[in-house]
């Protein structure tokens, strides 16, 4: 696995939320935030979802999605896809966790309880935490005085990857 892909999934398994943006009607974006349930080795995301929610009307609409994660000024990823709606009561036994019962009081059984599965197409991430954020404020220090723009690590403060 290439390092910016090692690095990409590392980012976003470690965050428990997203935004999650679709395309609503008359053309305008549409993003709410989400638990993220799962991430696959691939880069796809795993949500759920009430049948009933504008999101999934929007799904079915145009299935094009963007997700974004961010953790306070120090990482930030995002990923463009594709969504579709799955009702499969077998991955969400797999996926199932009791804190899901704040949306599904009905549990795992919920009749109105779908899964949104994001097959990600691209990622991008900027990480400026632990290491990376020292070097970035030294580079920006740097960067300032010297009157240019602070040089990023390719592949370590930012990358884009293929997935």
């Amino acid at each position: 696995m290439a390092d910016e892909l090692k690095r990409f999934l590392e980012l976003i398994k470690g965050f428990d939320t997203a935004i999650l943006v679709t395309h609503a009607d008359n053309n305008r974006l549409h993003g709410r935030p989400m638990a993220v349930v799962d991430v696959e080795e691939n880069g796809d995301l795993w949500f759920l979802t009430g049948e009933d929610t504008p999101k999934t009307g929007e799904i079915r609409s145009n299935d094009h999605v963007l997700v974004t994660f961010q953790d306070g000024r120090d990482r930030f990823v995002s990923i463009t896809g594709r969504a579709e709606l799955i009702r499969d009561r077998q991955k969400v036994d797999e996926l199932w966790k009791e804190s899901f019962k704040v949306w599904f009081p009905e549990g795992k059984e919920d009749p109105n309880l779908s899964l949104i599965h994001v097959r990600a197409q691209e990622g991008e991430y900027w990480d400026h935490a632990g290491a990376n954020k020292m070097t970035y404020m030294l580079e920006s220090v740097r960067a300032l005085a010297a009157g240019e723009t602070p040089r990023v690590r390719e592949g370590e403060q930012h990358g884009r990857v293929q997935v």
